[in-house]
């Protein structure tokens, strides 16, 4: 006679009752109220059906969503599913080591490291097929197993895993009373188990280290994970495999042979939710110089370039305690500055001009009211800048002002509102700042309330960093330079004699060389275009020739350096999707930019990618071209979408400078790891793209600067070619363009006249790239001189109404030409800036694969020819460090609220650690 289960206590008890004696003696279920039998009753009422009569059809669909976990045998409705089922709080409490998606993939009763009660014996036996007997005694479980050889089990090679059979049986002649927690588990368990045979499958056939087995055959598919005819087994681990259908959709580019030699899974690459989520590519091993005169030489370069900045910054501080010294009539020694007190990942910027605080300020002691050296030394001169606020304003036209039609408004009243879509401070703000002045005694007050401060009569001189702290490091660079002998002169010099040895070098290769140009006068009308064993070989001493000149270098097949992850947009999405729902988040909602009236554009991310590989047009057949900026929209592009963040860093370039953790001359990497850096990427940059240039509605990003240098590496692209009744309908509509740009110019004629235009004409051969590369190219680059800003910023000044903005409405106001980001010169105004300027930028057609680094200073413009997916990466180098020096003082220069305003980058703070912490490693290798 079977034994009875003891009653379980009230807690953990069913609260089914029927009177006022009778209730339920069953265990409930965790989390419910009920036990098993009565709450799958209930939900049988619930759905019409009776206990024990609902349809196979209906089970089959989902609508009973509790299933009994493995470890604990409840039922639960909170499951990850495998071969079996654990519950979570399974998993939290027996495997916390082990991931959710892991155990999807892989449970633990598949990879044989189940613990729970019916498989801990299995786990001791080893190999082969095992049936098992279990009995339990009083007070503690005892396992009693047999095993069963393979020719007993009569096993063939078809059947897809190995069987172990197991049988537990619970002796009758027990009793339970008495017995703890864990005995009472173990009788349960045995008595649901009673008389039951069960068999239990396993991924993989365990060997018990002594004898080895063959591998059983399987047809079950890594990445779909169901059971296939048609898989395709890896030779090389013996473990994974891939189905025919799998192969085809997910991995195109790979054949049935390359998966047989290495599966996707051997060779880093695989893309199910699983690996994606799980499995890091380690980008992180980046081949550094390790030598100690390789990183020696390295860090004395860096001190070499920053000393000068670091230098001039020390001299305009010490201008400022001198002033300081003078006004309260003391000694320069005796004077000891305040140390402000603010937290290590807090920016601290002037309330004036909106720019960081490097070191020296000067703060109000009752209104905290900061402001910088350089707003202080313009106070004393007269010519405060800053302070001015912009507010821009667009007027929608309507739907039909974009394709030709008439505006909404009237004629006059467009006139009007476009004067005045820009508006600058008021005169009465102007006055206030005019009269904030010096006091007779040198001190300079807090400004009034209006300008953001309370009228104090003095603001006091304050520091960021300790006292002494800037001269102990100024010591500490001169004494490390007369060790190394690398005076400024000296180092000067090799540099010249070592860059020109170096050019040579170049030069004499025309298969490292792409032109881009055709600017008469200037040598540098070809671009440096090495290869990822070029690089190797020769080091960076190519790349330092070329980059110092501020020149851009583009590397032809970086991503041959990665595992080949794949960048389609099916695998993006997947990706996207399985670590926004890890998070969870159900938010699959793309905030996107259309390009025809750069207005923002919710798409679903499933609809997005279809449009990216299949195109979108308007009602009336005008291209619909999207964008995706910035994305992911979360800071650290590796935490939801780790493998391929991983296959990015793995693809850098010149990682001494580019990579974001361990680049030895990057200095951005040299700040402390608990301060607010800012966020330099990488970023994907996602958008449609169309070969013919429309004029209006482009897949553009538009001119503009970069703070920092840059690395643009283009992963995907996709062709979308439209059908020739869209190309009708789309030079039908290119008509009624061609019309309003006439009507609306001719307005523009006298003013125009009016204006000096340069009287010399340059008459010179127009390069356009597209007329040689770009059958298999991907995006146009457009990257202007250094030395050019001057006439390019001119020319926009000059021609800025022939310029579309948002709505489509005519470019009204200039604040600053590039900053702006308003304009794109196409075809046409290139060829009209060369005629009246006599320039012209580096045009170049980027392929898959290729990388392109653009030094900080360079203007540049990018048009999608087909859909594109690119990822971006900002870095500092120290060549380029005069030229965020200059956009940081004229961002400091434009007026509030401006898109290219916020100073997040902080140059000098940047430089003093990166000096600081060259100086640290160089006395640590001189140990």
């Amino acid at each position: 006679m079977a034994a009875m289960l003891p009653i379980p206590p009230d807690d953990l008890r069913c609260r089914r009752r029927g009177g006022k004696t009778w209730r339920c003696s069953g265990w409930r279920i965790h989390n419910k109220s009920l036990c098993e039998f009565h709450f799958l009753k209930r939900c049988d009422v619930k759905q019409g059906t009776s206990h024990g009569h609902v349809q196979s059809s209906e089970r089959r669909n989902g609508n009973r969503k509790f299933k009994r976990c493995h470890q604990c045998n409840r039922i639960d409705e909170r499951v990850v599913e495998c071969r079996k089922c654990y519950c979570l709080s399974c998993i939290q409490t027996r495997y916390s080591s082990v991931t959710e998606e892991a155990i999807a993939e892989c449970c633990p009763f598949c990879s044989g490291n189940c613990n729970c009660k019916a498989c801990s014996c299995q786990n001791q036996m080893g190999t082969g097929n095992v049936e098992v007997e279990m009995q339990v005694s009083r007070g503690e479980g005892k396992f009693q197993c047999k095993e069963k050889s393979d020719d007993e089990e009569n096993y063939n090679g078809k059947t897809d895993t190995s069987n172990i059979e197991v049988e537990m049986q619970l002796n009758g002649e027990q009793k339970f009373e008495g017995k703890d927690n864990n005995d009472a588990e173990i009788e349960m368990f045995a008595r649901r188990t009673n008389s039951k045979r069960r068999r239990i499958s396993s991924k993989l056939p365990r060997t018990d280290g002594q004898h080895s087995q063959a591998p059983v055959k399987s047809n079950y598919c890594h990445q779909c994970h169901r059971s296939r005819k048609r898989v395709v087994n890896c030779l090389r681990c013996q473990r994974k495999r891939y189905c025919v259908t799998c192969i085809s959709k997910w991995y195109p580019t790979m054949s049935v042979d390359a998966i047989e030699e290495a599966c996707p899974f051997c060779r880093g690459n695989c893309n199910c939710i699983a690996c994606l989520r799980g499995n890091k590519i380690d980008a992180r091993n980046v081949n550094m110089p390790t030598s100690k005169e390789e990183r020696s030489q390295h860090f004395m370069y860096m001190v070499d370039l920053l000393y000068p900045f670091f230098k001039k910054f020390y001299h305009e501080q010490m201008r400022e305690k001198e002033i300081e010294a003078k006004n309260r009539e003391l000694k320069l020694s005796e004077i000891e500055i305040q140390q402000s007190v603010f937290e290590i990942n807090e920016r601290v910027y002037c309330n004036n001009c909106k720019t960081s605080i490097a070191d020296y300020h000067r703060s109000c002691p009752k209104c905290s009211f900061e402001l910088c050296i350089s707003c202080c030394q313009e106070i004393r001169n007269g010519c405060l800048q800053g302070g001015h606020k912009l507010t821009m304003k667009h007027v929608d036209w309507g739907k039909g002002y974009l394709h030709g039609g008439e505006p909404l408004l009237l004629p006059s009243v467009k006139k009007s509102s476009s004067r005045n879509q820009t508006k600058l401070i008021s005169r009465k703000h102007m006055r206030l700042m005019a009269e904030w002045k010096v006091n007779e005694n040198g001190d300079i007050p807090c400004p009034v309330e209006k300008l953001g401060g309370c009228g104090y009569e003095r603001l006091e001189l304050r520091c960021l960093f300790s006292n002494r702290l800037l001269s102990k490091l100024r010591k500490k660079v001169k004494k490390l330079m007369k060790i190394h002998k690398m005076m400024d002169e000296t180092q000067s010099s090799k540099n010249t004699s070592s860059g020109s040895n170096a050019a040579s070098e170049i030069d004499s290769c025309n298969e490292k060389l792409r032109k881009a140009a055709c600017q008469e006068g200037s040598v540098a009308n070809f671009l440096y275009c090495p290869l990822v064993d070029d690089i190797n070989q020769q080091g960076l001493e190519c790349f330092k020739y070329h980059w110092v000149k501020g020149e851009p270098i583009i590397v032809t097949n970086s991503i041959e350096m990665t595992s080949g992850l794949s960048w389609e947009p099916i695998v993006l999405s997947r990706a996207f999707c399985a670590a926004s729902h890890a998070k969870g988040s159900s938010n699959l909602v793309f905030r996107t930019i259309d390009c025809l009236d750069l207005c923002e554009v919710e798409i679903n991310i499933h609809q997005f990618f279809k449009g990216y590989l299949e195109g979108r047009e308007h009602s009336n057949g005008w291209p619909q071209i999207l964008k995706l900026k910035d994305w992911p929209p979360s800071k650290h592009f590796e935490e939801c979408l780790p493998c391929h963040g991983s296959e990015f860093l793995s693809a850098l370039p010149y990682a001494e400078y580019a990579h974001p953790y361990y680049g030895i001359l990057n200095i951005a990497t040299k700040l402390p790891p608990d301060m607010l850096k800012p966020d330099l990427g990488p970023k994907a940059f996602i958008a449609y793209g169309f070969g013919e240039e429309l004029g209006r509605g482009d897949s553009v990003t538009k001119l503009h600067y970069d703070m920092t240098d840059a690395v643009n590496i283009l992963m995907h692209t996709a062709d979308v070619i439209p059908s020739s009744e869209q190309l009708a309908k789309i030079e039908n509509l290119k008509k009624l363009h061609d019309a309003q740009n006439q009507r609306e110019l001719l307005e523009l004629e006298h003013e125009r006249r009016q204006k000096e235009c340069p009287s010399e004409r340059f008459r010179s051969e127009f390069f356009d790239p597209l007329t040689i590369e770009a059958s298999d190219g991907g995006a146009l680059w457009d990257i202007f001189r250094r030395e050019d800003v001057p006439k390019l910023e001119e020319y926009l000044k000059l021609h800025h109404k022939e310029f579309r903005d948002v709505y489509c409405s005519p470019v009204e106001q200039v604040v600053h030409p590039i900053h702006d980001q308003t304009f794109y010169l196409t075809k046409h105004h290139k060829r009209k800036l060369k005629e009246e300027f006599g320039i012209e930028p580096w045009s170049f057609v980027q392929k898959v694969g290729e990388a392109v680094l653009i030094p900080a200073g360079c203007p540049h413009q990018v048009r999608n020819l087909k859909s594109c997916i690119k990822v971006a990466l900002d870095f500092v180098s120290p060549e380029s460090m005069k030229e965020c020096m200059r956009l940081s003082k004229e961002f400091r220069a434009l007026p509030h609220k401006h898109k290219a305003k916020q100073d997040k980058l902080e140059v000098m703070k940047m430089c003093i650690y990166g000096l600081s912490n060259a100086v640290q490693e160089l006395e640590k290798l001189n140990e």
